[in-house]
């Protein structure tokens, strides 16, 4: 297998999950397999290291700054290291909860559950610096707003999108949500260094109809009034009451087909980590936490600002969003054919 095979097709192709040693894992199953584990797969022309990770141990940001840390002592080769940011471990609760929460279960039967999500494609869409600025310059000035951050921009296009891609009728409720870090909304807030899971699925939500029926701006703004609501008090608020009533996510039940997931964020340093191979040329993910309507943003290989998402629809409805003016205007689907693929790897999350 070459990496042309992995990054050329249109879709991202099944293979990709097999380069994951812990496909189709669940965070149940870090009982008896690792919670940390690395599969490196020679390809004809590079080499593709899967990392696997138990989410019930770390989230995006700790994941991302274990890479970091590991690239930087792989850099040092044997002379003294020194390491930029030093990870944090002191335990975070609330006062008067932990270190030990007991959960209303006697068998993992009552809470452990493997579900197949059925046919999907994924596909990965590029969005350059230049049309991520044009996006963000419409929703403010159709929301008369300075405030709407890039990201929030893309969301409310990629939300507005998908909700059309899905014909929806205009009554569905649906919902778009962020994967939304903690760590400095707590007050006090957490070092950004804190290793743990801290982030929690901030959600917005009105009708297909309200969605479609309102421009870009308005869908922009209703997403950037739930990240400024986002504060310390609603985080203790959700925190204390799963406290109280504790439940295991099970992603199968949890998220609906009439919503947007965006999980991970551009912001993440991918390709700034490196072992001596060079610079990865692309990040791929595995089968873990894929349904429809789920979003996984990663930044563009050249930096910049460019995004890349990858997106999870049946195929009927990928081929609509394929077709969906709004969107396309915005996306490219072409990759930089110029980038040089014998020093390169694909990287797994």
């Amino acid at each position: 297998m070459t990496i042309s095979e992995i990054l050329s097709p249109v879709d991202v192709p099944p293979v990709v999950q097999s380069l994951f040693d812990h496909d189709r894992a669940v965070n149940h199953d870090g009982h008896k397999r690792p919670l940390l584990s690395i599969q490196v797969t020679e390809l004809k022309d590079g080499v593709f290291i899967g990392c696997s990770m138990n989410h019930v141990v770390v989230d995006g940001t700790s994941y991302w700054h274990f890479w970091k840390i590991w690239s930087e002592i792989h850099r040092a080769n044997g002379k003294q290291l020194l390491v930029s940011r030093l990870p944090n471990h002191k335990r975070w609760f609330p006062d008067g909860y932990g270190p030990a929460i007991p959960l209303p279960f006697t068998h993992p039967n009552e809470f452990v559950s493997r579900y197949e999500v059925g046919q999907l494609r994924e596909r990965i869409f590029h969005f350059s610096p230049e049309s991520i600025a044009r996006l963000k310059a419409k929703a403010n000035k159709e929301s008369n707003n300075n405030s709407i951050s890039s990201f929030q921009s893309l969301s409310a296009l990629v939300w507005r999108s998908i909700v059309r891609a899905n014909c929806l009728p205009g009554d569905q409720i649906t919902n778009c949500r962020f994967a939304a870090n903690n760590r400095q909304r707590l007050d006090p807030p957490l070092p950004p260094e804190y290793v743990g899971n801290c982030v929690t699925a901030l959600t917005t939500t009105t009708t297909a109809g309200e969605l479609l029926g309102h421009n870009l701006g308005w869908a922009a703004s209703l997403l950037h009034q739930s990240v400024v609501n986002h504060s310390d008090k609603t985080v203790h608020k959700f925190i204390i009451g799963w406290l109280q009533s504790p439940f295991v996510y099970q992603p199968g039940k949890m998220f609906e087909p009439y919503s947007v997931m965006m999980g991970s964020s551009p912001r993440f340093d991918m390709y700034g980590n490196e072992f001596g191979l060079g610079k990865a040329v692309a990040v791929r993910s595995g089968y873990a936490n894929k349904y429809v309507g789920k979003v996984t943003a990663y930044p563009g290989y050249e930096g910049g600002g460019s995004v890349d998402l990858e997106i999870c629809l049946p195929p009927k409805s990928m081929s609509a969003l394929e077709s969906d003016e709004e969107f396309m205007s915005a996306a490219t689907t072409q990759y930089n054919t110029t980038m040089d693929t014998k020093e390169g790897i694909p990287r797994g999350t």
